[in-house]
């Protein structure tokens, strides 16, 4: 990514969006530079994400699949989509539909995802929701936590970008637990986005590296 490139970012997101209004949250507070959400997108026309886009007249499109004869003419109506609204970075916050490899490939290094737990542990297919927290309590683990990653072609699979971590209690349940890592993302997300907004992310092969200083 540029340095002086302003990132125009399109997010991705099917539920309430808790994460999308974060984002947008730091933006408005200035706390990220070189940054506008020019689009939300999402699968689902009653998603709550797209309720908050309006009512900040951020342009909020419901695209699914199901309006389109063909996964192929869907992901070109995606693409179109994100053309026309100039986005050159995605963020996906809650997004539960499969990402195309095509997309993937134009948007190399500039898509970015949050997952509820320390990946590599309790990430890829099915590992989304309570699911995740489910399987953290189930598994004995007394460390979980929230990670920002890079998409590519894998589920849950990309460089890591930033990670941070939250204990898991003895009367911890899936939701309990879900909560207090929820906050951890509020805070973790907007922070990559700056990172990114900044100039600051290099990435090589499967590896992230943060550059330091103005």
């Amino acid at each position: 990514m540029n340095a002086v490139e302003r990132l125009h970012i399109s997010v991705f997101a099917s539920g309430r969006g808790s994460n999308f209004q974060a984002l947008l949250q730091a933006i408005e507070e200035k706390k990220i530079p070189n940054a506008d959400i020019v689009l939300v997108l999402s699968n689902n026309s009653d998603a709550g994400a797209l309720e908050v886009a309006r009512a900040h007249n951020i342009p909020a499109v419901h695209l699914s699949q199901k309006q389109f004869a063909t996964e192929a003419e869907f992901n070109r109506k995606l693409l179109q989509t994100l053309e026309d609204h100039h986005a050159n970075f995605i963020a996906l916050a809650g997004y539960m539909k499969r990402i195309d490899p095509a997309l993937i490939q134009r948007y190399r290094n500039r898509m970015i995802n949050i997952h509820p737990a320390l990946l590599p542990a309790f990430g890829g297919k099915g590992m989304y929701g309570l699911h995740v927290h489910e399987a953290v309590i189930a598994s004995g683990a007394r460390i979980t936590g929230a990670t920002v990653h890079i998409v590519d072609e894998q589920y849950d699979h990309g460089p890591i970008v930033l990670q941070s971590a939250v204990g898991v209690e003895d009367r911890d349940t899936p939701e309990t637990l879900a909560s207090r890592v929820l906050e951890i993302e509020h805070q973790l997300y907007p922070e990559a986005v700056r990172l990114f907004a900044e100039g600051k992310i290099n990435v090589n092969g499967s590896r992230v590296y943060i550059r330091n200083g103005s």
